[in-house]
C-alpha cells in the first residue's frame, strides 16, 4: 500500500504514476494474471499462464452475466478460488438503477487499498487548489447502510459503506483529508433515508456558520437534498426555534441531533426563514451557508443532467467533480478540480486496474491499451480488476409497442421560482423533440430519416415529484440513496410504470432530423 504522509510525497507519487503508464499497466496485468490464472474461470483460457498476449488473444470481453454464475457460487459458500486468486472478503452491492437489478461484485482488500489511495490523491489535489479546503465543517450528505450476510457468511453492502467502515478509512488519515462533518456518525448510519436526510440538513442549518463545503456522492443527491429542504424547511425552523426535534425522528440518531440543536434559537430560525421565504431559490446554498468555498459531487456522465439546476442553486460556487470510480474499480482523479463541469476530465491511475478501450462506432474487434487511446475519440471502457473481469455496459430501452418503434423521454419540468409551471408550451416542447433528435448520432438519423425504421421521438412530461417517486421505488427494491443515480434508460417495467402513472402530456417531433 502506498502511504501518503506528506503533501509533497503525495504529488511525487502522482507524478510517478502518470509518467510510467505502460510499465505500471503491464505490471498490474502480470500481477492479476499470476494471481488468478489458475482460477476456475481463467484456467480454461490461460492454462495457468500469465502471458499478456495469450490473455488478450484467448480471454473474451465479458459482461456481468458471464461472471454471475461464478459469483453466485461464491455467494453460496464455494471457495473464492473459483473466480479470484485473492481471498474475497465481501461483496459490493450496485445500485440497480442501470439494469433494473442489483449486482454483487466480489470485494477484496486491494479494492479498499486502491480506494484509500484515490481519496489520498483526491484530497491532496484539492488542497493545492482551495486554500483551507478542510477548515471548518462539511455538510456531507452521506448514507451508510448496514451490511447483510450472504449464505457464505461474507458481508454484502455498498462500496461507500465497505470503505468507510474499513481500517483503510478509519485509521491514520492524513491532515489534508476532509473529515470534519456537521453530521454525527449516527445520522450517516440511520437506516431510514427520510430521517437521515432530514437530520443531515437540520444539523447543517444549526451549524451554518461553520460550514465551508457541501458535498454528496452524486449531483442527483444534492438536488434531492435541496428539493427535500424546500418541503421541510419550515419544520426545521420550528425545531430550531423550539430546540425540540420533530416527534417522527425515532432513530438512534435523535439524541446526537438533539445535542446539536442545543436548545431554543429563535434568532437563527428567523434568519433561515427569511432566506427560505424568498420567491426564488436561486443561489440558496451560499445564502444558507455563506462560508461555503465549493460544492463537491460527481457531475459527469449521467449526472451532467443535474448541472443546470445545481448551478441555479449555487450561483458562482465551483462544482468540484473529484474522481472517477465505480463498484468494479477505481479509475482516476480530476487534476483541475475548479474547472467548469463541462470541462471535467479524469486522469487515469494506471496502478488501479488493467484498463482497455473499445473504440465506439468502429466495431468491437480492436481493443487498445490505456497508452494507445487517441485524443478526441470515444471509447467503451473494459476493466480487468483484482477480483474479476468486467465490461462496463450502457444500454437503452426503446418503446416498441408501436411500429415503427420510437424513443421516449420522460421530462419533469420546473420553473425558476416557486410558482412552478402553470401551463405547457406545446410549440416549444415539440421543438424540443426536434432539437433532441438533431443532437443524436448519424446511425439514429439514418434509421429515422432514410429508412423510416425509427418513429418520431416523443417527450412525455410528468408531474413534479415523479423522479422522486422513481427514486423511492428503486430504494424500496434495495438501492442505496447514497449510490442512487437516475437511470438514463429504464428496463424495469415496474419502474417505467411509476413514470407512466404521472404523465401529464405527450409531444412528438414533427420534422425529420
Amino acid at each position: 500500500m502506498i502511504n501518503l504522509t506528506e503533501e509533497d510525497a503525495g504529488l511525487a507519487v502522482l507524478e510517478k504514476l502518470t509518467s510510467n503508464v505502460k510499465q505500471i499497466q503491464d505490471a498490474v496485468l502480470k500481477e492479476i494474471l499470476t494471481c488468478d490464472a489458475n482460477t476456475e474461470y481463467l484456467r480454461s483460457f490461460l492454462r495457468g499462464s500469465s502471458d499478456k498476449e495469450l490473455f488478450k488473444k484467448n480471454v473474451p470481453v465479458g459482461t456481468y452475466e458471464d461472471f454471475k454464475p461464478y459469483i453466485e457460487r461464491v455467494v453460496n459458500g464455494e471457495p473464492s478460488e473459483i473466480i479470484s486468486g485473492k481471498p474475497i472478503t465481501g461483496f459490493i452491492l450496485t445500485s440497480g438503477t442501470s439494469g433494473g437489478k442489483q449486482k454483487l461484485i466480489p470485494l477484496n482488500n486491494k479494492y479498499l487499498e486502491n480506494a484509500r489511495l484515490l481519496f489520498d490523491l483526491r484530497y491532496l489535489v484539492l488542497s493545492k487548489h482551495v486554500d483551507g479546503h478542510n477548515e471548518g465543517k462539511g455538510l456531507h450528505l452521506i448514507f451508510l447502510k448496514p451490511a447483510s450476510k450472504t449464505p457464505s457468511g461474507l458481508p454484502a453492502s455498498y462500496a461507500t459503506t465497505h470503505f468507510m467502515k474499513s481500517d483503510y478509512y478509519v485509521k491514520n488519515l492524513p491532515s489534508y483529508w476532509d473529515t470534519s462533518s456537521t453530521s454525527p456518525t449516527e445520522i450517516k448510519f440511520c437506516p431510514d433515508n427520510k430521517q437521515s436526510l432530514y437530520c443531515h440538513l437540520l444539523c447543517g442549518l444549526v451549524l451554518r456558520d461553520e460550514v465551508t463545503r457541501v458535498s454528496a456522492n452524486f449531483a442527483s443527491i444534492l438536488v434531492q437534498g435541496i428539493t427535500f429542504l424546500e418541503n421541510f424547511w419550515k419544520e426545521m425552523c420550528s425545531n430550531i426555534r423550539s430546540g425540540q426535534l420533530s416527534y417522527w425522528i425515532t432513530d438512534n440518531c435523535k439524541d446526537s441531533v438533539s445535542m446539536i440543536l442545543g436548545g431554543p434559537n429563535p434568532q437563527l430560525a428567523d434568519i433561515i426563514e427569511d432566506i427560505c421565504n424568498q420567491k426564488s431559490w436561486k443561489g440558496i446554498i451560499p445564502q444558507l451557508w455563506p462560508k461555503t468555498k465549493y460544492i463537491e459531487c460527481i457531475v459527469t456522465g449521467q449526472m451532467a443532467q443535474h448541472v443546470p439546476l445545481l448551478e441555479f442553486y449555487v450561483n458562482d460556487l465551483p462544482l468540484v467533480s473529484p474522481n472517477y470510480a465505480s463498484s468494479e474499480a477505481m479509475f482516476g482523479v480530476n487534476l483541475n478540480p475548479l474547472c467548469k463541469p463541462q470541462d471535467v476530465s479524469y486522469t487515469f491511475l494506471p496502478n488501479m486496474s488493467y484498463f482497455e478501450f473499445i473504440p465506439v462506432g468502429e466495431g468491437n474487434d480492436t481493443i487498445v491499451d490505456l497508452v494507445n487511446v487517441k485524443l478526441g475519440r470515444y471509447y467503451e471502457l473494459v476493466v480487468t480488476n483484482y477480483a474479476d473481469i468486467m465490461l462496463r455496459d450502457f444500454t437503452c430501452y426503446p418503446h416498441v409497442s408501436d411500429v415503427p418503434g420510437h424513443y421516449v423521454l420522460y421530462w419533469e419540468l420546473k420553473g425558476n421560482n416557486e410558482d412552478g409551471i402553470s401551463e405547457l408550451n406545446t410549440n416549444m416542447l415539440v421543438e424540443c423533440c426536434s432539437v433532441v433528435e438533431e443532437s443524436l448520432g448519424a446511425l439514429y438519423k439514418k434509421y429515422r430519416s432514410k429508412e423510416g425504421s425509427i418513429g418520431p421521438l416523443e417527450i412525455r412530461v410528468v408531474q413534479q415529484g415523479s423522479f422522486d417517486a422513481l427514486m423511492e421505488y428503486f430504494i424500496s427494491q434495495g438501492a442505496s440513496l447514497a449510490q442512487y443515480k437516475t437511470p438514463r434508460c429504464i428496463k424495469s417495467s415496474e419502474a417505467l410504470q411509476v413514470l407512466e402513472n404521472r404523465v401529464l402530456a405527450r409531444f412528438f417531433s414533427e420534422k425529420l432530423p
